[in-house]
């Protein structure tokens, strides 16, 4: 179980992997694995299959792995939109079963020829299912419930003060841990900070960094999230953007310049989302990790 108090005396430093495709072997992770480990994250989240509890196998083996072979604490996605309440209660009993103890509590985006389910409109329904679920184990455990969150406005809410009051919701549910969705702009993110405090949230949000190492992805990635792109990362893109080789490095480089300032700013900690990634990942970790054996001298929410 991850241990919040020790999180807040430090910077967290964690990584996202998601699953192989379906046609690739689950083996094809776990050496991306073996070599994130050796970085020292806090965690590694594991992100789920939308389709419903059939998509469970998968991550639960993986965030098994990291957790009993790797020796890092994993922390599993579960998005409930297209899952039933007895969808929901089999994946909890898959996660109890494998020692799993952390979850991030997420609706989820709609499946393409697959109709929601609708039993969880918002991720503070399925955090309350959760906490119900919780409430009945007899083996003296309880999950760990990560939230996500936009600091750039969720691209369904209508406003700012929607948004915050849905995350509010989040947290009052049960989230004590916030990740959040990628960001180019710092600025952007110490505004939602602000948001944040001003609604009294106060369990950790960590800074979600996604480095922009493939053009096409980050095109794609941007499209879903709203994210506001300043003009020195515009430029970069458009500079080196057909050039493989430079453009992982520049991109590589942003992330770093990012971590720089968010770090001297007292932010909760980095999540890092590697692509499954581990080149990419290790120069990051190695430009930066001093940063992170510095103290804090301001602990931001």
């Amino acid at each position: 179980m991850i241990n919040e108090t020790a999180f807040k005396q430090k910077t967290i430093f964690s990584f996202e992997v998601f699953p192989p495709k379906k046609t690739m072997p689950i083996d094809t992770i776990f050496s991306t694995l073996d070599e994130l480990k050796g970085l020292q994250p806090d965690f590694i989240s594991v992100t789920f299959g939308a389709g419903g509890s059939e998509n469970c196998n998968n991550s639960v083996e993986i965030a098994k792995h990291i957790k009993d072979v790797c020796g890092v604490e994993s922390v599993i996605h579960m998005p409930a939109l297209n899952m039933t309440k007895n969808d929901a209660q089999y994946v909890l009993e898959q996660f109890q079963q494998a020692g799993i103890d952390n979850i991030l509590a997420l609706r989820g985006d709609k499946v393409e020829g697959k109709e929601p389910a609708n039993e969880f409109l918002h991720a503070s329904d399925l955090i309350s299912f959760i906490k119900d679920f919780d409430s009945k184990r007899t083996d003296g455990k309880q999950f760990k419930i990560f939230g996500a969150c936009y600091p750039e406005l969720h691209p369904q809410s209508k406003d700012v003060f929607e948004d915050i009051d849905y995350l509010k919701k989040k947290v009052d549910a049960g989230a004590s841990h916030l990740l959040s969705q990628l960001f180019f702009d710092n600025d952007q993110f110490y505004r939602f900070l602000e948001r944040c405090q001003i609604k009294g949230i106060n369990v950790p949000v960590e800074a979600g960094i996604m480095p922009a190492t493939n053009k096409k992805s980050i095109e794609r990635m941007v499209s879903m999230t709203n994210a506001v792109l300043p003009k020195k990362f515009t430029d970069m893109m458009e500079r080196y953007g057909d050039h493989p080789d430079a453009i992982r490095d520049a991109g590589i480089a942003y992330a770093i310049d990012q971590i720089v300032d968010l770090v001297t700013h007292g932010v909760s900690g980095i999540h890092l989302y590697t692509m499954n990634n581990p080149l990419v990942a290790r120069k990051i970790y190695e430009a930066t990790k001093s940063l992170f054996d510095v103290s804090p001298l301001i602990l931001r929410a």
